[in-house]
């Protein structure tokens, strides 16, 4: 474990204007525990026994507007956030506390945090480690700073930061703070769903998104949070003549594991996919075939649901549910290009490649392997189609030229006519350059679409 912390001199300098006014000022909380893990630091928190009021008055560009004495600081092209030592009064939401007081120490400060390897402070010289932090970063495990249900019922949040944090860095829960948490599950409930949804996302975003999901569910929290996917564990699968080898809420969990997309969207569809198979689950008592017709239609209205829960915004609420209504594509050697345009419409061109990974991390989540030479080819025909025009806009010309060289006025006339010509570029084979599209609009000429002179006949 590094020892010997050295902080950025933009991060001296900040702390220097505090010393020389005689004020204490730590490094805290998740910066300290980036540094001892020699990991990059990507935000920089302080604490301090100034007051709110002292830290303005120290530099010219600040911003403070919160609850919880925390002031925001410009300097030295960073943004630092600084919070005065203090002291927490009782909980009664289990979410945010009664009052609110200015402490005298920093280990006042430090014995009202969350976990122990969140609750070390650095002076730039000295460590401060009251609860054993720098040890279980070493062992590699999540514990709460004193009582676990204490710390839980103060603020239920919690419950979803020590799932997070293992996530992301691939800790284990100590087993009381795992008890703790399975005890206090229900409590999540309490928390708003857009913090809850945050949470979840930075456990999708983890390089353990599949374990951090396991891990909700071994602690209880996957039911409140996301039951649609949670009852998916008790789905079979297996059936002959099937490629799948695992219920569904397994496969799902496989799927995310092996999903090569960081997108958190294109993740949060993968784990969701199929969640639509616990309505239409039916099997064959002959043949013990197991079904699940229009599964995918199911699951687009759950997701929708799911995305109106948890507060995403209109577009991530947009392409998760495009994601998981449109991923059981069908790929095949004869489809036409006009299918494959139809497709690419269905799913919209910005998410192709994301419905192309949710198809390679269901295949490798489902026991198959990774690609086919069907697939394969359609990401070809995928590619060759998209050079094709998809709407009127796509055109090489536009209303403007129609109407210079047929010499007409703005009508409906000039609409038709690019509407005729749009059918022969994706129909007919005719070329989508601007030299060909003009030769073919000369035959327009003499009349328009819909056989009425033009003004070139007058």
């Amino acid at each position: 474990m590094k020892t010997d912390l050295i902080l950025p001199e933009s991060v001296c300098s900040f702390m220097d204007v505090f010393t020389k006014k005689k004020f204490e000022i730590y490094v805290v909380g998740g910066a300290v525990r980036q540094m001892l893990l020699n990991k990059p630091v990507l935000n920089w928190d302080f604490t301090t026994n100034a007051t709110p009021e002292q830290i303005l008055s120290l530099f010219e560009k600040t911003f403070y507007n919160n609850n919880f004495g925390t002031v925001s600081v410009v300097a030295n092209d960073y943004i630092f956030e600084v919070t005065p030592y203090r002291t927490e009064g009782n909980y009664l939401d289990n979410r945010h506390p009664e009052t609110l007081t200015w402490a005298k120490t920093i280990e006042e400060d430090l014995s009202r945090r969350d976990f122990t390897i969140n609750a070390m402070a650095f002076d730039g010289s000295k460590l401060i480690d009251l609860f054993g932090g720098a040890d279980d970063l070493e062992k590699k495990i999540i514990k709460t700073v004193g009582e676990p249900n204490t710390r839980f019922q103060e603020d239920a949040l919690r419950l979803m930061r020590a799932v997070r944090i293992a996530s992301q860095l691939g800790f284990v829960l100590d087993s009381k703070t795992h008890e703790s948490i399975k005890k206090n599950a229900d409590l999540i409930e309490n928390v708003s769903k857009e913090r809850v949804r945050d949470e979840l996302f930075k456990i999708l975003e983890s390089d353990n998104a599949s374990g951090g999901i396991m891990l909700l569910r071994n602690v209880g929290l996957l039911t409140p949070i996301l039951p649609e996917v949670d009852v998916c564990f008790d789905v079979p699968q297996r059936s002959p003549g099937r490629h799948h080898v695992y219920d569904v809420g397994t496969h799902l969990i496989m799927a995310l594991k092996l999903c090569p997309n960081p997108d958190v969207v294109t993740r949060f569809a993968t784990l969701l996919h199929d969640i639509g198979k616990a309505d239409t689950y039916k099997k064959d008592e002959e043949t013990e075939i197991i079904t699940f017709y229009n599964h995918e239609h199911i699951g687009a209205q759950k997701t929708a649901q799911i995305a109106d829960r948890l507060r995403l915004s209109k577009k991530q609420k947009e392409k998760l549910v495009t994601l998981v209504r449109c991923h059981m594509f069908t790929v095949s050697e004869k489809q036409t290009d006009k299918a494959i345009r139809r497709f690419i419409k269905l799913v919209g061109k910005e998410y192709l490649f994301d419905i192309l990974d949710l198809r390679v991390a269901d295949r490798l989540g489902s026991g198959a392997k990774l690609t086919s030479w069907r697939t394969e080819l359609f990401k070809k025909r995928l590619e060759e189609v998209q050079q094709e025009p998809f709407l009127v806009k796509d055109l090489a010309i536009d209303g403007h030229d129609v109407m210079t060289i047929l010499n007409i006025k703005p009508s409906r006339t000039v609409g038709e006519i690019l509407d005729e010509i749009f059918v022969q570029v994706i129909e007919h084979g005719l070329a989508n350059d601007r030299e060909s599209l003009l030769t073919y609009l000369d035959r327009f000429s003499s009349h328009d679409k819909s056989g009425t002179a033009t003004k070139g006949d007058e």
